[in-house]
């Protein structure tokens, strides 16, 4: 029992506690990157390009020589013993990063709106959240918390979103905290067979949410900040809409209800035997799982293992994607003309300046925060309002979230992103614009 309480009640706390701190709300892992970014100061940018320098050479070091220091360990191994498709993507990033860091080449590169922008003000802090969720991870996941949540919750996620009961906790760690640790939380989940590929996909693209303190900075860019409660149950409302009817489409519906290892979930996985009530059956799955939980020192180890699993293998994904997302978005029409479609939706919503609104709708897939910064030149307080809540309820942005989904385990494509980042849009839209017009 006390195996199981200590670590569940520590992890709990860590992750999803909200407490105040710089006259906002969030939760303790996030306090801990943000000291450790302050700390590290300028040299954050440093260390990121080290880490993703040293993955793109040994990455290439293993698919050309594959050394025996490497084979002895399956771990680092499968780490950088990569496909050449993400082995491309690995050096990219290696290349970006130098030249940007350098500030060396083409300024398309290195400007402030796309190479400076990933190195310098995202890849800190995810090098801060990676070392502390990866390492304090095992907390939630080890020792029978997830278990006693998953049976509790099982009653209302499996009708609602026909997903297993733990991956309620999933999207709180993503709420309270971070969409990066929900999706690392999502990936080790599906990695150790606890998730199915359907069930890992419409997670990581669905309830990864974002932040409330992000919600905070999206609003108060576009000037509105007074408005953040009805704004914020704009984007739960929609969120949750969207979270209802998106996976009921393709190409989430499509995804298979197998494991990671091919193997098919049982039909009574999830029935609660006779004698037991919900509470006392998962009380009974998270004694067993503290049981098999192996100390110390095997907790710190799989804590390390994903942080070196997170820096190495998906910080070059997140430089490499995100700079080209944000290169087409800076330096190219195509996501002015992706967004011409929407004008006459944006018009049949009754929304003012829909030519200029539609701009901002199709930018987002590169960067969240991008519609929000040109949505700050729009007059319209109710066209701003419409483009902040957009923003921040379409998730899948390739400079962090779909950089992510696409570096990790969970089975999903750029071109399968990109459809659902549409889907939920065209979901979230007429929600947003439908609430946008009760307060304006």
């Amino acid at each position: 029992m006390m195996t199981f309480l200590i670590p569940s009640l520590l992890g709990l706390f860590l992750f999803m506690t909200p407490i105040a701190y710089n006259d906002s709300l969030t939760i303790p892992i996030a306090i801990l990157a943000k000291s450790l970014e302050q700390f590290l100061g300028g040299n954050g940018a440093l260390l990121v390009t080290v880490i993703v320098v040293f993955s793109a050479l040994l990455s290439l070091l293993c698919k050309l020589i594959n050394p025996k220091f490497m084979q002895r360990s399956a771990f680092i191994h499968d780490l950088f013993n990569t496909n050449l498709t993400w082995l491309s993507v690995r050096v990219l990033g290696a290349i970006f990063i130098t030249l940007t860091y350098w500030q060396f080449g083409s300024e398309m590169i290195y400007s402030g709106n796309t190479g400076a922008l990933v190195l310098n003000d995202l890849l800190p802090i995810l090098l801060c959240v990676f070392i502390f969720a990866g390492l304090l991870l095992p907390l939630l996941l080890n020792f029978g918390l997830l278990e006693l949540f998953g049976t509790l919750l099982t009653k209302i996620m499996r009708p609602v979103f026909n997903l297993p009961g733990r991956s309620a906790i999933d999207c709180m760690a993503s709420w309270l905290g971070d969409g990066s640790v929900g999706i690392l939380l999502t990936s080790k989940q599906y990695e150790s067979r606890f998730y199915t590929q359907r069930e890992a996909a419409v997670i990581g693209t669905t309830f990864s949410a974002v932040s409330i303190t992000f919600s905070l900075v999206v609003i108060t860019q576009v000037k509105l900040e007074h408005l953040f409660l009805p704004f914020y149950l704009a984007v739960c409302t929609a969120g949750l809409v969207a979270a209802i009817i998106v996976p009921k489409l393709p190409p989430l519906r499509n995804k298979k209800d197998i494991y990671i290892d091919g193997s098919t979930p049982q039909e009574n996985d999830e029935a609660i035997p006779e004698g037991h009530n919900v509470f006392s059956w998962g009380l009974h799955h998270a004694l067993t799982r503290a049981k098999q939980s192996q100390g110390i020192k095997a907790t710190l180890s799989d804590g390390l293992k994903n942080v070196i699993d997170m820096l190495f293998g998906v910080l070059p994904v997140v430089m490499g994607i995100g700079t080209i997302a944000l290169m087409i978005a800076e330096y190219t029409p195509i996501f002015q003309y992706l967004g011409a479609p929407f004008i006459p939706l944006l018009e049949l919503l009754q929304i003012p300046q829909a030519a200029e609104a539609s701009t901002t709708i199709v930018v987002g897939f590169a960067d969240m925060f991008i519609p929000a910064i040109l949505a700050a030149q729009i007059e319209s307080d109710m066209t701003r309002f419409i483009i902040a809540a957009m923003s921040v309820t379409q998730l899948i942005y390739m400079s962090e979230v779909g950089a992510l989904l696409l570096g990790s385990k969970i089975p999903v494509n750029i071109t399968e992103l990109f459809i659902i980042f549409i889907l939920r849009t065209l979901v979230t839209l007429p929600v947003i614009a439908g609430i946008a017009h009760l307060i304006f």
